[in-house]
């Protein structure tokens, strides 16, 4: 898909382009050992930068003024005009230029903010560090006109320490400057191309377009919150914890890293939800033993999903003649996760994954997190009896990942390895990036035990020779870095031709039989499904999850015998899924995943209408008649595999 971005005046040169791209570096600061989610606690404070920021795009032809005049060095209102810009939110449909709407380039942002003057202060002075949860893409961050961090790629967190430059200032005043780039590469995460149309007679000079290869709309901005936070000068750098189980006992494996001291005391304390301690330990590396626990269960699988434990760490040393402690508080879930030739086992029993695919995507603030819309969506998944989703098609925001760890929704997480189509995007740089994504995926999001299944891309050319080598070097990467947890990629390509499939615990694929194939005719389904399955699984003696499979629908639009768009034929199709997804559960298969739990932006063209119309609820989050289908094949399916009680219906959970 091309989404215009460039016209008369504005577009970039070839050469233009080429000295903006070389931007797209990897950061020249060392990636931090930990990233701990900001938190409140006795040694820790936060401060929410969350608002109205000043904005601007650069829109010369360049798109290059900002760095050539520096607007970095003074308040951006004093280079020129700037409109107030909601922070997170994506920046692309908050306005009414259309310009903006699909720009592509650089665009920048800028907070001040006040800080409390006891951040300042003390000896030794606490630490001062600021976060964003997410910017697309490539990011440059200033404050007070000091570069303290480069990033590139969007949907994961990155901070910078930046005590030396605020405790350094006279003034509490700290400005902080942000410029954002959304243009994509062969070698970006996801990928992408600019195309420059280089035919007078039917483009005004310099246009271009962004290319990209995935089917959602490329939003850009700051997309997440961004934090002030502060930790001692000695601190807790990082905790990674696992945990196994039997019946009576279990253990959960802890390993802590400090920074800013080598000589340092550490207690742990592990406390049930009523506040009891029912473990303790001590020291940077061990375990605890936990009698008669509580573990973590999905929802639906157990009376009380979801159940989290709190360990305390509490780090103490000597700095400079100063007694410093530390305190982090981080929820554990007891959880075991493996994985046989036909079944996918958490707690040592059978796991059927009845859930969706989403997308961070609502009206007017795109990919913008909202808690409102996040509160929602969880409320219709319990209502749906959904029990897992996919974040497709890159890592989801925290705060969705907090509430799938204490609600048990369990998450398939994906980097943002979508659209991985072009030869070039399987060579070694394209490679190493996606190596350092994975890296930053899994210090982000190791320690939830919603977090079941690693993908590590959606639907690449895993048909070209290349993708053998990327994808045996990503998976292995991946399970080095985490050996707890099985890892998969979402496959559309012909079995016989898949080159990653080999390397992958579990086979998600993706097909789409009666719509995007032999559309309009859903006798079709039954056969080309059965016949999917049954080679996947001759061929490599695993277990399959339909990772994706649905029709478009307009809401309203009717018609029986069921044509195509039509909310009839969305159902049909469903139901004709769901009897060969009956036979193969039975055997090997181990999961369904719809796509789309809403309706979500794209790019224009001649098959999108506003959007991608496969959602079984609508953008607004109003269910079509789909999603009735699918709330009773879930509810069904729950309490044919629940431990619960078997008067559970949809009506009395969660409604």
């Amino acid at each position: 898909a091309a989404a215009a971005s460039g016209g008369a005046g504005t577009g970039l040169s070839l050469m233009l382009l080429l000295s903006v791209l070389l931007l797209f570096l990897p950061a020249l600061a060392a990636r931090p050992a930990g990233m701990l989610q900001p938190r409140d606690t006795p040694s820790r404070e936060r401060k929410e930068l969350g608002g109205l920021w000043s904005f601007r795009a650069d829109l010369s032809p360049g798109r290059d003024a900002g760095f050539a005049q520096r607007w970095y060095r003074r308040p951006l209102r004093q280079s020129g005009p700037v409109i107030d810009m909601p922070v997170p939110a994506s920046f692309n449909d908050i306005t009414q230029d259309p310009s903006l709407k699909n720009y592509i380039g650089w665009v920048w942002y800028e907070k001040e903010v006040l800080l409390p003057p006891r951040w300042l202060q003390g000896e030794p002075a606490p630490r001062v560090v600021l976060r964003f949860g997410s910017a697309h893409y490539y990011s440059i961050v200033w404050v007070n006109g000091v570069q303290v961090v480069e990033h590139e790629g969007g949907h994961l967190p990155f901070e910078a320490d930046i005590s030396s430059v605020v405790q350094g200032s006279p003034d509490t005043l700290c400005r902080i400057t942000v410029a954002l780039n959304n243009t994509l590469t062969p070698h970006t995460l996801p990928p992408g191309s600019i195309q420059h149309m280089a035919d007078k007679t039917r483009y005004p000079k310099n246009y271009f377009v962004q290319d990209i290869r995935f089917d959602f709309f490329n939003y850009a901005g700051i997309h997440r919150p961004v934090v002030l936070y502060t930790t001692p000068a000695a601190y807790i750098d990082d905790i990674t914890v696992t945990t196994t189980s039997s019946e009576s006992i279990a253990t959960v494996q802890y390993q802590v890293s400090v920074v800013g001291s080598t000589d340092n005391s550490l207690a742990l304390s592990l406390r049930d939800q009523e506040g009891r301690v029912v473990a303790t330990g001590d020291g940077p590396v061990g375990e605890l033993k936990v009698l008669n626990p509580n573990l973590w269960w999905p929802y639906l699988m157990h009376e009380n999903p979801g159940y989290l434990y709190s360990l305390e760490v509490k780090m103490q040393t000597q700095v400079d003649g100063a007694l410093l402690e530390d305190v982090y508080t981080l929820p554990v879930g007891i959880r075991t996760v493996h994985v046989t030739s036909t079944q996918f086992l958490i707690n040592g029993k059978p796991f059927y994954f009845h859930g969706v695919n989403k997308h961070e995507d609502a009206d007017i603030r795109g990919k913008g997190l909202d808690w409102p819309l996040i509160v929602k969506d969880f409320n219709l998944l319990r209502w749906l009896g959904a029990n897992s989703f996919r974040t497709s098609h890159y890592p989801y925001a925290e705060e969705i990942m907090d509430l799938c760890d204490a609600y048990g929704i369990v998450v398939i997480d994906e980097s943002p390895g979508v659209g991985i189509k072009l030869p070039e995007s399987f060579g070694n740089k394209s490679l190493q990036h996606h190596l350092a994504v994975m890296e930053e995926l899994i210090r982000r999001d190791k320690n939830r035990p919603s977090v079941v299944m690693w993908s590590v891309a959606n639907e690449p050319a895993s048909e070209l020779p290349l993708a053998a080598h990327y994808f045996k070097t990503v998976i292995a990467h991946t399970k080095a870095l985490d050996p707890s947890r099985p890892v998969t990629f979402v496959t559309d390509v012909n079995y016989a031709l898949d080159h990653g499939a080999p390397y992958v615990d579990v086979i998600c694929v993706n097909s789409y039989f009666s719509w995007y194939h032999d559309p309009g005719h859903l006798e079709v389904i039954p056969f080309q499904l059965t016949a999917q399955f049954e080679n996947w699984y001759k061929t490599y003696q695993k277990p399959i999850i339909q990772s994706e499979y649905g029709a478009d629908s307009v809401p309203g639009l009717h018609s029986d015998p069921p044509l195509m768009f039509s909310e009839e034929y969305q159902k049909a199709l469903l139901r004709e899924y769901h009897a060969v997804f009956d036979k193969k559960r039975k055997e090997y298969v181990i999961g369904e995943l719809i796509w789309n739990f809403a309706d979500f932006m794209t790019n224009q063209g001649t098959t999108r209408v506003l959007g991608n119309k496969k959602g079984i609820f609508t953008r607004q989050r109003q269910p079509k008649a789909a999603a009735f289908v699918l709330r009773d094949r879930y509810w069904k399916i729950a309490n044919e595999s629940s431990c619960l009680p078997p008067v559970i219906t949809s009506h009395s959970l969660f409604l």
